[in-house]
């Protein structure tokens, strides 16, 4: 078996010169193709919703209706297409025979284009069996979590992880391994499906029963193959960035206080690490098309396939020049054009703003005036709060839908009397110094801040609300601090609400996931997960004049990382943190900027101590 496994890796090392050429072509096409046809796939189906993105729930709901069925389902065929195209058109050049890299990029090129058809077929007829047998698993998931933790608030179960929370998890992930097995079992009876369809000229109804049959027996062996393959390129690939960051890592101890030669040769590592990687990619992922096709060839049983696959010619050493030289252009250019907005962002000194959120939490219990008073102690920028209505029509500042997590009190918020905050200590679950606090009011916070930090509050929404848009307005208006004041939500109707109630007074859309172009919602800024947050994003949103907040920012060097990237502001329970890391920033010129920024990219343990000198 691991015979059979190294026997392909070296036979993708023979085809490395056309294995790399595809490799390039298939991310161009990704790239070029691919990814904004997907985008006009989803943008084209959340027109539908009246939106020009989605978030968090809301994605759920759309999918539930005709047209996001439609267009997730199209999407994600599409995004199958992009996962297994390299693989097919590498299949497709081992069969055709070509050993050239411009004869393997034409074999390349011309077989895409024969092949998009059946291979968007077939993407969509996997997608559906796939989904055929994931959603009893999905709703049996969904059916333990409905019936087990909807008692208390989410935050409870996860910060307390009571019994009933340990049975959910334990259902919950025996179901998970069981969808785990199945889907091995029947991908691998899927192994040769698209051989079948792409080779053979199958229908996909044929080749998936087809390769279901011929695949009998042979699993097992198949799926060891595969599981050596992936232990292969992942070792390989761990020895590679095993010695990049070790060469990173050794750099200020090579060249000292030297930071922009530091900062050049930083740049040619991590070029040399990415097209020492590229070359991986490409050898992995020829040596996996050449284990397949062997699983292929043994189906046919020494039949030739139905289609054949003819190389187009090319000329010896002329072809792996050319091919040489195209693929160092490519690089060349996505390198220095990335690089040259990376530098740009890294060098521009823009004003970030620093958000408590729910005050300055890392220090204090969350949502409580003495975090409050913390954070503008701290120099918050803004104080960031949640709101909610009692039962007495209260704006009370608190997350949760109860007191479980906070207070171990078992208390809806929307059940809660202004009497009932004011007995539930708050604060000795964090710390007893702080068996004092209680929920304040959305009124108690705002005297607190009136001209010493601006407060973004954040709308909570738990099916209970009866006027809490309006309730707010009044609270602010009576404060008289609409100019310091900010409303966001992860409910987008309710930020509509907000700036139809008071235009004037600046709202954001609160995300952790989304779909669609974000910018073009109706809003003063954007407040997104980390990993929600892009140079794209970035790019799109300024151009719509909108701001992008990024959440939630804990340790110094992602919140450089995030400065470099552009957010105009950092959402962090670590407000004296952030204002450090800032004043900091100030103090060091790009290159040393630049080091932060990579630091954290990959993981590194380097510290500069000053604007003037690196220290590993």
């Amino acid at each position: 078996m691991l015979a059979d496994v190294l026997g392909s890796y070296r036979q993708a090392l023979r085809l490395v010169g056309p294995f790399v050429s595809i490799h390039v072509f298939f991310r161009l096409v990704s790239a070029a193709i691919l990814v904004p046809l997907i985008g006009i796939l989803v943008g084209v189906a959340i027109s539908f919703s009246g939106q020009s993105a989605l978030t968090d729930q809301d994605i759920a709901r759309f999918l539930a209706t005709p047209a996001g069925a439609i267009g997730g389902l199209a999407a994600a065929s599409l995004l199958i297409v992009s996962a297994i195209l390299d693989v097919a058109l590498m299949t497709a050049v081992l069969r055709s025979g070509a050993r050239e890299p411009l004869a393997a990029l034409r074999t390349a090129i011309g077989f895409s284009l024969r092949a998009a058809a059946p291979l968007a077929r077939f993407a969509a007829g996997l997608l559906i069996r796939v989904l055929v047998i994931a959603i009893p698993f999905l709703v049996f998931a969904a059916a333990v979590a409905f019936l087990l933790l909807r008692e208390f608030d989410i935050n409870y179960y996860l910060a307390s992880r009571p019994a009933e929370f340990l049975v959910a998890a334990a259902l919950i992930a025996g179901a998970a391994a069981i969808l785990a097995f199945v889907l091995i079992r029947r991908l691998t009876d899927w192994a040769i499906a698209l051989h079948l369809v792409l080779f053979d000229g199958k229908s996909n109804g044929a080749a998936f029963a087809a390769s279901t049959e011929r695949m009998r027996g042979q699993r097992a062996g198949l799926v060891g193959r595969i599981g050596l393959w992936l232990g292969v390129r992942i070792a390989v690939s761990a020895v590679v960035a095993f010695f990049a960051a070790l060469a990173l890592a050794a750099l200020p101890d090579l060249f000292g206080t030297n930071l922009r030669l530091i900062a050049g040769v930083l740049i040619f590592v991590m070029l040399v690490w990415g097209l020492i990687d590229l070359v991986i990619s490409a050898v992995a992922n020829g040596a996996l098309a050449d284990l397949l096709d062997d699983a292929f060839e043994r189906v046919l049983a020494g039949r030739p396939a139905s289609i054949d696959v003819h190389p187009r010619a090319a000329t010896g050493w002329r072809s792996r020049a050319a091919a040489g030289l195209a693929v160092i252009a490519g690089l060349s250019v996505a390198s220095l054009a990335g690089g040259g907005v990376l530098l740009g962002n890294i060098d521009a000194q823009s004003e970030v703003a620093i958000i408590a959120h729910r005050g300055a939490a890392g220090s204090r219990p969350e949502n409580t005036m003495a975090s409050v008073e913390k954070a503008i102690e701290d120099g918050a920028d803004w104080v960031e709060v949640d709101v909610q209505e009692t039962a007495d029509g209260q704006v009370a500042v608190v997350h949760d839908s109860d007191f479980m997590k906070a207070a171990g009190v078992d208390l809806k918020v929307w059940n809660a009397t202004t009497e009932d905050l004011a007995r539930i200590d708050i604060g000795s679950r964090f710390d007893p110094a702080y068996a004092d606090q209680r929920t304040p009011l959305l009124g108690d916070v705002l005297a607190a801040a009136r001209g010493r930090a601006g407060v973004i509050i954040e709308l909570k929404y738990y099916g209970h609300d009866v006027d809490l848009e309006k309730r707010v307005v009044e609270a602010v208006e009576k404060a008289g601090m609409a100019d310091q004041i900010a409303v966001m939500s992860l409910k987008y109707p309710a930020v509509r609400k907000m700036r139809d109630l008071r235009p004037d007074l600046r709202t954001g859309v609160l995300a952790a996931t989304s779909i669609g172009n974000l910018s073009g919602l109706e809003a003063d800024f954007l407040a997104v997960n980390l990993g929600e947050a892009s140079p794209r994003l970035l790019s799109r949103a300024e151009a719509a004049g909108k701001d992008v907040y990024a959440w939630t920012v804990n340790d110094p060097v992602t919140m450089s990382r995030m400065i470099s990237m552009g957010v105009h502001g950092l959402i962090t329970d670590e407000p004296a943190l952030a204002r450090e890391v800032i004043d900091y920033r100030a103090s060091l010129d790009a290159p040393g900027r630049l080091m932060l920024w990579i630091s954290d990219r990959f993981s590194l343990a380097l510290d500069i101590s000053d604007a003037d000198e690196v220290e590993q």
